[in-house]
């Protein structure tokens, strides 16, 4: 952006509320993206809407239900209307179009994912941010040593049961006796998707299931 814009932005800025201010944060930090797409797609000359490059962006479509589904490259996942509130949005990079690639493609399979790296450079709030342009409620639950599979099969129920999606911070956190039993639990959840049950046995009660929800977890490397 120019001084002169940013000026302007500045005494704008000034006299806003707080909430407000979050709004237009949110807004332009979206702007700058879909500014750059535009700009990068002129300059590789993208014509058609099967060019890559118009495929590989997150595009949202009206279906023949009047419902609006969520696209990426061959990945379709249905647009949740939930309710996000005010908050601020991640900006977006080439690695984080990368990310969201992957997700989408796994959420398209019924599949959750497990992005992978160091620790503070944003796998968390990438799985927060995908979670947000499908307006889905993403729960961030930071694992301990503590956590058993009993926590963990009420935690799953009530995702199966709500349709949201979690985030496991810092999952090999948890005991290795514990993951068998989660990976067991997780399996049975997406094997009722598959199947496209309504209503399937989860720890020997039987409770309804959405097939929009999903589970992806983080692992920090430097936790032995």
């Amino acid at each position: 952006l120019s001084p002169v814009c940013l000026g302007s932005l500045r005494r704008a800025a000034s006299k806003l509320g707080k909430l407000v201010k979050i709004n237009v944060v949110a807004l332009i930090t979206l702007d700058v993206h879909n500014l750059n797409t535009v700009e990068d797609m002129v300059k590789e000359g993208v014509s058609t809407v099967n060019d890559f490059k118009w495929i590989s962006q997150l595009r949202y479509y009206v279906n023949e239900e009047d419902k609006i589904d969520v696209k990426m490259v061959q990945a379709v996942f249905p647009y949740g209307y939930e309710y996000q509130g005010n908050s601020f949005r991640l900006v977006v990079t080439p690695l984080t179009e990368r990310c969201y690639m992957t997700l989408m493609s796994a959420l398209s399979l019924h599949l959750g994912g497990a992005p992978a790296g160091p620790a503070g450079i944003g796998k968390t709030e990438t799985v927060k941010d995908l979670a947000k342009n499908c307006a889905k409620q993403c729960v961030v639950f930071n694992c301990s040593d503590s956590l058993d599979h009993r926590a963990m099969a009420k935690f799953f129920k009530g995702l199966a049961m709500s349709g949201s999606w979690a985030c496991f911070d810092e999952f090999n956190r948890i005991d290795i006796e514990v993951l068998s039993v989660v990976a067991q639990q997780i399996s049975s959840i997406w094997n009722a998707i598959k199947a496209k049950k309504e209503t399937f046995i989860f720890d020997e009660i039987e409770i309804s299931l959405k097939p929009t929800c999903s589970v992806f977890i983080t692992m920090n490397p430097d936790v032995r």
